[in-house]
């Protein structure tokens, strides 16, 4: 189960929004290489990076803040916002990018998903962002008609490395994650299954470790590692000395 802290980055800045909205943004740090940097000191292995802006204008808006972080870490980065286009994917694994997240052309051109995966196996994962059950688009702004289990089933033989599944309803509000509906997803598809939205402690991290969520890839932590409800050393300390969740 792998821990993914957040970096959300917005006017190339590392904020935090409320339920997307870019109007309810909290600014955590200026540097948005020096989190990522403290992230890695802290002994996370591997980071989680959106670029909202990008969500929004549909093409990469912060790529400086990232490339910056790319050369300042060496653990893997997975990247999401605003990833449109074969063009875009091929760039950003070009530029060391470890794993490109899909969101909005996941739902709109499910066809790229396929193209993108079969050309970089492992190494494309879908971002679904559900508000109430159905899939939202454009960074959050629209709300499709389509559920969360009806794109992912599109995905089955694709090669899609993860889904990375959040509930919109708990994003930064720390409500803890929606694990009901996140295990449901994953027992009903083969793609490995990451959890986001509202982890809000180390109730929510021992709740990943349990069996009922063996299917669980992963979680990702924004705002309580920010604010400091989630210790990171205690946190990975029980990731790393769990059981097997037969």
């Amino acid at each position: 189960m792998i821990l993914f802290p957040a970096i959300d980055l917005k006017n190339g800045q590392c904020v935090r929004l409320e339920q997307g909205d870019m109007a309810r943004a909290t600014v955590f740090n200026l540097d948005p290489a020096a989190q990522a940097e403290s992230f890695v000191t802290q002994g996370f292995e591997y980071l989680h990076v959106v670029d909202l802006d990008g969500a929004f204008a549909g093409k990469p808006v912060n790529a400086q803040a990232v490339e910056g972080m790319l050369k300042t870490i060496k653990i893997p980065v997975q990247l999401g916002g605003g990833i449109r286009d074969l063009a875009t994917v091929e760039a950003w694994l070009g530029k060391g990018i470890s794993r490109v997240i899909i969101g909005t052309a996941a739902v709109r051109d499910p066809e790229l998903v396929k193209a993108a995966a079969k050309k970089f196996p492992g190494r494309v994962a879908v971002g679904l962002d559900a508000r109430d059950g159905k899939v939202a688009v454009e960074g959050w702004a629209e709300t499709s008609q389509v559920t969360v289990l009806e794109i992912a089933q599109r995905f089955e033989d694709a090669g899609v490395a993860a889904i990375i599944f959040t509930d919109i309803a708990r994003d930064g509000l720390l409500k803890g994650l929606n694990l009901d509906a996140t295990i449901a997803l994953a027992d009903a598809i083969s793609i490995p299954v990451i959890a986001s939205g509202g982890l809000a402690s180390i109730e929510d991290v021992k709740a990943m470790l349990t069996p009922r969520a063996k299917k669980l890839a992963g979680a990702i932590a924004g705002r309580a590692l920010y604010d400091g409800r989630l210790d990171p050393a205690a946190a990975l300390t029980l990731i790393r000395n769990a059981p097997p969740r037969s």
